[in-house]
């Protein structure tokens, strides 16, 4: 009977999850999802895990021959990924994230000072309600851009699957011993990729639950993370990019 090798498979879904690390993943998350509906959220989890799916399927059963048919190299694939990681995660780190569209629009058509208005010599009008937008609960909270324009930049690459985790697939897919083996390791990369859903979606589920001060500080926060986590791909990407070019 064909053999799904079953200890192989266990060792790439614990190699990626101990890679990804949910927790700090989770706190990556968070100012990214910030300002979306329940809805959007679900639909921006079940958009990573299958854009997961399909990087992994196609890492598995084609990356090798994919990537030497068009000359890149995962190292290329790591430093491009910390690159894309770092024009984003900049501005997150230093809090200067630039306002929403609906919060800039609403600040462009305020009323003039007067009753209700703002500025010198306005009388208090109605106070605004929260909670009733997008945004978890947040006056003038909403979300940066359509959720489709970020399910797969920066969600998916290079946060969720850069060329380290391309690399795995491709590595373990050249070690399995035939097809059956490589079916195990496909098993293996659906749990990841609802590993990363999963973990998405609970991110979701702690920014509705945040006040404006916490989420504050848990963006800058997010910032230095993910800058670290950009250096240590635009690192380890060039570094072998180099060793490449000379050896």
């Amino acid at each position: 009977m064909p053999s799904l090798h079953l200890d192989d498979a266990l060792l790439l879904f614990l190699a990626l999850f101990a890679l990804y690390s949910p927790i700090a993943a989770l706190s990556s998350y968070l100012p990214i999802v910030e300002g979306y509906t329940s809805g959007e959220q679900r639909k921006l989890a079940w958009g990573l895990f299958t854009n997961v799916s399909v990087l992994m399927l196609a890492a598995l059963w084609i990356g090798e021959p994919l990537l030497e048919l068009l000359g890149i190299s995962t190292a290329a694939l790591s430093a491009t990924g910390g690159i894309a990681l770092l024009l984003a995660a900049v501005p997150m780190m230093t809090g200067r994230t630039a306002p929403p569209p609906k919060a800039v629009a609403e600040a462009a058509v305020a009323p003039p000072a007067g009753p209700g208005g703002t500025g010198p010599g306005a009388e208090p009008g109605p106070r605004a309600e929260t909670g009733s937008g997008p945004g978890p609960g947040r006056a003038g909270a909403g979300p940066p851009a359509p959720w489709r324009s970020i399910v797969f930049t920066p969600l998916t690459f290079p946060l969720t699957f850069g060329g380290t985790t391309f690399g795995f697939f491709v590595a373990y897919r050249a070690e399995a011993p035939g097809w059956w083996a490589a079916v195990g390791l496909t098993v293996a990369g659906f749990g990841y990729a609802a590993v990363t859903g999963l973990t998405l979606y609970a991110a979701g589920h702690v920014t509705r639950r945040v006040s404006d001060s916490t989420g504050a500080v848990l963006e800058k926060v997010a910032g230095i993370l993910l800058v670290a986590i950009a250096m240590m791909l635009l690192a380890s990407g060039g570094t072998r990019l180099v060793l490449d070019v000379l050896n």
